[in-house]
């Protein structure tokens, strides 16, 4: 086994603080302390120098995290090695996911593992892209759906296998009488002087709609906020506003509102990847997960990849 305290020194790089690193792992930040000092001790260096409010890691925790990265990977496919050799699956496997992935496409996947192997034991968890990445660290997931955001690791981060699942197109949703409803196809400048309707902010969601915004050329005169579909959509559906919508996500009908595709170039999409821990992807429970998934995603936008 590999030493548990070497995915606790992982999150105190990723998030620059013990207390951080603490929360994300659920523990007390002084639980989080007496494990480093304790490695720190056994290693005979040192591994956390404070600066400011955060903590500076020394260049021995740099060098020490480098090789547990590789360590972990070769673990993570010792482990599926083995699980490869058992007759039947067993344990538990815990899948997470952003509210829509959670929502369309981890439950099939959950429900086809369940019934195909009985002694396994699946979980969800609905969960922001960032807290999916502590997920995963943590080992408390083992398979993640996340957007792209500027928060979330590089693909080059060597903790993590991020593969590409679809790309989830963004939907304009007007008032039902609105100018821009008879329309088959808008672009994001077409709603530019909309009063517009976002997720908090510090959300995936605020972020991705400004983003997409900016990108087509302006920034977005939010009025309201609003981070549940049918909340947004209501409001469009009473003139307080416009929003996006990304394409998995399924607005009730009784709404008098329009759902209209966008064009430009590139076409403003939010983009899905699986993610695991280095070398688990070959695990045999993982692999059939990411199938399951994948085939759903093609049943529910076929044009997604």
């Amino acid at each position: 086994m590999i030493d548990s305290r070497l995915r606790v020194l992982q999150l105190v790089a990723k998030h620059g603080t013990v207390t951080a690193a603490a929360q994300a792992l659920n523990y007390t930040p002084s639980a989080v302390s007496y494990q480093l000092r304790q490695l720190s001790a056994e290693l005979g260096v040192s591994l956390l120098v404070p600066q400011g409010r955060k903590t500076r890691l020394t260049a021995a925790a740099r060098a020490l995290l480098r090789h547990a990265e590789l360590l972990h990977a070769q673990w993570e496919r010792a482990q599926a090695e083995l699980a490869a050799l058992a007759d039947e699956p067993a344990g538990s496997l815990t899948l997470c996911g952003f509210s829509t992935a959670a929502t369309h496409l981890l439950p099939p996947a959950a429900a086809g593992l369940r019934d195909s192997h009985p002694q396994l034991t699946v979980r969800l968890i609905e969960a922001e892209p960032t807290r999916c990445f502590d997920l995963l660290l943590a080992g408390d997931a083992d398979l993640a759906l996340v957007i792209v955001t500027a928060d979330t690791p590089p693909l080059s981060d060597r903790r993590f296998d991020q593969q590409p699942l679809l790309d989830d197109p963004l939907d304009l949703v007007t008032p039902a009488e609105h100018a821009l409803a008879g329309r088959t196809t808008v672009t994001l400048a077409d709603a530019a002087n909309e009063p517009w309707i976002l997720g908090t902010p510090g959300s995936t969601y605020h972020h991705l709609v400004v983003t997409a915004c900016m990108a087509a050329g302006f920034s977005p005169d939010i009025a309201h906020h609003a981070d549940e579909w049918d909340t947004g959509t209501a409001l469009v559906a009473h003139g307080f506003g416009v929003i996006l919508v990304p394409r998995l996500a399924r607005l009730h009908s009784h709404w008098p509102v329009a759902r209209i595709p966008l064009r430009g170039e590139p076409a403003p999409a939010r983009r899905i990847l699986a993610v695991t821990r280095m070398g688990a992807r070959e695990s045999p429970v993982i692999s059939r997960a990411l199938e399951t998934i994948t085939a759903t995603a093609a049943h529910i936008l076929p044009n997604g990849r």
